[in-house]
């Protein structure tokens, strides 16, 4: 069976998986608990259809093995796998889809769009997979990206993670943790960090793709984008969460990149105009 074929099995049997269980469990979290574990099988089908021996598929299949071994660690101390770990966002946002539009909403986006999503980010593997040949130094660089913004994705939940614990502590000992949420370390440069070096770890991806084909111009750049588009949906929901919460949130997000790394904005200060 042609790799490509088989991974269309894999995601309708994922999906169908995904969806019944969150009907049988009435969470909605099912496709987080796998979004770290299903991209490594997509990879690894297209670089065992070569046998193993396609380096570039290789290498790609080990990137994405350590990415995903790191950030289910992450997933799962937060108590993600746990009985009722669903993520916060989705009980919001059942306030305001109810009855059979959330079922339609869970169905369409929630499981296929999702899923089918990561799919598509794994398909540079494909791409490489029909242009098989020997690693470039370009693809050194880009590995050597890859493991960079790796770090760099771990240093951010790391960060997050000290900072949830400091604030769980601050609570259990009666007192209001200050500030109320994160905005030191890498935080201080961007409001999520993490989501963008998860972002680009799939455009490196990418790119690998591209390398292999000698061109940027492939269309299996789809899932990058649409993984991009959806961290921005992401984002603007999380925020409006966040100013719910924190009316100083604002001034964070004033004086912080909202997603990029960037030097932070000074803070205001009021003007003085002199008087004669």
């Amino acid at each position: 069976m042609h790799p490509f074929t088989l991974s269309l099995y894999v995601l309708a049997g994922i999906c169908a998986a995904t969806w019944v269980a969150s009907l049988m469990t009435r969470e909605y979290s099912w496709v987080d608990r796998i979004w770290s574990i299903v991209p490594l099988v997509y990879v690894w089908i297209f670089a065992a259809a070569a046998g193993l021996q396609d380096a570039r598929l290789n290498l790609m299949a080990a990137l994405v093995t350590v990415w995903g071994i790191r950030l289910t660690f992450n997933f799962a101390r937060k108590g993600g796998y746990a009985p009722g770990g669903e993520d916060y966002r989705w009980a919001i946002l059942r306030t305001r889809i109810a009855g059979w539009q959330w079922m339609l909403f869970n169905l369409f986006f929630i499981v296929i769009y999702q899923n089918v999503l990561l799919w598509l980010i794994t398909l540079p593997a494909w791409t490489a997979f029909e242009h098989r040949g020997a690693l470039t130094s370009l693809d050194v660089i880009a590995a050597a990206v890859f493991l960079a913004l790796l770090a760099g994705e771990t240093i951010a939940d790391q960060q997050q993670w000290a900072f949830h614990r400091f604030k769980k502590a601050e609570s259990a000992a009666g007192r209001e943790p200050q500030p109320r949420f994160l905005q030191s370390g890498l935080f201080r440069l961007s409001r999520h960090p993490n989501f963008f070096f998860e972002q680009a770890q799939w455009w490196v991806l990418f790119v690998f793709g591209a390398i292999a084909a000698g061109s940027l111009l492939q269309w299996t750049v789809l899932g990058a984008v649409l993984l991009t588009l959806l961290f921005v949906g992401s984002t603007v929901f999380t925020e409006s969460i966040s100013r719910s919460r924190y009316p100083e949130y604002v001034e964070y997000q004033r004086r912080t990149s909202a997603v990029i790394p960037w030097f932070p904005r000074r803070a205001e200060s009021a003007s003085v105009t002199p008087t004669s």
